[in-house]
């Protein structure tokens, strides 16, 4: 015959309550979890599906780039043609200085597991509000 393990007399009460904290405990533990794992996967996919749009972009815009200085510098006459080299060389390198800030001003900017960390901010109020 199988034994049960139920406790018996004063401390069943309180030992009942202990597993069910401890149930409770582990059932958000897990779903935190669960939360986090779903999270960094659509990150990882959004990531990845950035990266592939941003290497097309680039490149499509270095080689219409490259065509138009091509053509600008054909059209303007051979005594201004340093000059106007000059020119482009300073707006294509300022233009590319602001890029990088922008792009190291929104990489900063994070989204990175955002639900998992309201939902634990969440779970820290309400513990915290259950203490007398």
């Amino acid at each position: 015959m199988p034994e049960s393990h139920q406790p018996q007399g004063p401390g069943k009460g309180v030992l009942g309550i202990g597993q069910r904290l401890v149930t409770i405990i582990v059932g958000m533990v897990e779903t935190r979890v669960r939360l986090a794992v779903v999270e960094l996967e659509e990150e990882k996919a959004h990531l990845v599906q950035l990266l592939l749009m941003l290497g097309l972009t680039m490149l499509f815009a270095a080689f219409g780039l490259m065509s138009l200085v091509v053509l600008v510098f054909w059209a303007v006459e051979p005594q201004y043609r340093l000059n106007a080299m000059i020119a482009t060389t300073v707006v294509l390198l300022a233009l590319a200085f602001i890029g990088g800030i922008w792009t190291l001003h929104k990489s900063r900017q994070s989204t990175l597991l955002r639900h998992t960390r309201r939902e634990l901010e969440n779970d820290r109020a309400l513990l915290e509000d259950d203490k007398p």
